[in-house]
């Protein structure tokens, strides 16, 4: 029998709360319609299809870091090393591709260049399954293992790369950050359809409902006959898997793996995360929600750009906007605090 995860509200003075954080996931419709309208006054260059572009294709990389850590966050866990493994999952698919003609890695192209991305994407799967290895069957902490595998995975990929930039990448690697399908970049098809297919899951399909269940109570969701240990390491590997692909839409993008790729990510993913209503204590959030959380971080930090603000107040701004979500996340949810 399947475990229910959302209950009717109740009765009383804790109706107007409920029905208030059954709707979170489009709370942030009108913010989205606001920024719209202060970034035309801003600056008559905001609604341009370019700068929309832009602001899209910015969101991808971020969004699927986003989409990761959701699916994470609703089954009642917490990846911080999502940051590490968009970084260096894709350096360890270039230590295995390229030749050694620049001295950087002591390989000779081992493997061809048309297996470098999923060379990254199995990177990232081994993370994931590694992180779940510990947590599931060593019963670690969460939090400090993914914590210690954010330095670490961090370390690997200075010391692989020698903390340079890794260029004149395979045209296989780069193809989706680049490429233009209809006129629209390919790699926001890509994050719009894997976030309609992630939302979809979590919606309609038995094992996406189940991360709400397993959220909300995991001793619950295992009477209930649900195979706790087995979902949430699946989600732990695929986000690892999503980490790894958001490393290649970004180097396809720029056309480089930068020594610094992904670093100060986790916070900006979490800030999305928050904003958009999906909850830290898992078992609530739409992936919807997290989609408009990162496309409103997007925008203000392009309408700040457009406005001229100095980029050095971004983290100050994510930071406050975390804090500000949290507050109105409180009175949203009709639950008391003690």
């Amino acid at each position: 029998m399947a475990a229910t995860v959302d209950a009717p509200p109740a009765a009383g003075p804790g109706r107007r709360g409920s029905v208030l954080a059954h709707h979170r996931g489009l709370s942030l419709l009108p913010v989205l319609l606001v920024l719209g309208v202060a970034g035309f006054v801003v600056s008559p260059a905001f609604l341009t299809s370019d700068n929309l572009v832009d602001v899209a294709q910015s969101s991808t990389e971020l969004g699927l870091l986003v989409l990761a850590e959701s699916l994470v966050l609703v089954a009642g866990r917490m990846d911080l090393s999502l940051e590490s493994t968009v970084g260096v999952a894709p350096v360890v698919a270039m230590w295995l591709v390229l030749p050694s003609a620049d001295g950087r890695f002591g390989t000779a192209g081992l493997v061809p260049g048309a297996f470098s991305v999923p060379l990254c994407l199995l990177a990232g799967a081994l993370i994931g399954g590694l992180n779940a290895f510990l947590i599931l069957v060593l019963r670690l902490n969460g939090f400090i293992v993914t914590l210690g595998g954010l330095t670490m995975w961090r370390g690997l990929q200075i010391a692989v790369s020698e903390g340079q930039s890794v260029v004149d990448l395979p045209g296989s690697f780069t193809y989706l950050g680049r490429a233009d399908w209809l006129g629209v970049p390919a790699a926001i098809w890509i994050t719009g359809l894997l976030f309609l297919a992630g939302g979809s899951a979590l919606a309609w399909f038995r094992h996406g409902r189940a991360l709400y269940a397993i959220g909300g109570n995991a001793e619950a969701a295992r009477t209930a006959g649900i195979r706790v240990d087995r979902v949430v390491c699946v989600v732990l590997v695929l986000a690892g898997v999503l980490a790894a692909f958001a490393g290649v839409l970004y180097a396809g993008h720029y056309g480089a793996v930068s020594a610094g790729q992904g670093s100060g990510w986790i916070f900006q993913v979490f800030a999305a995360c928050v904003i958009g209503g999906v909850s830290l204590d898992g078992g609530k959030g739409t992936l919807f929600g997290a989609l408009t959380g990162v496309l409103t971080l997007q925008l203000v930090v392009n309408i700040m750009t457009l406005a001229g603000v100095p980029p050095l107040w971004n983290q100050f701004l994510n930071g406050g906007i975390i804090i500000a979500a949290l507050v109105v996340s409180r009175f949203a949810s009709g639950e008391k605090q003690e």
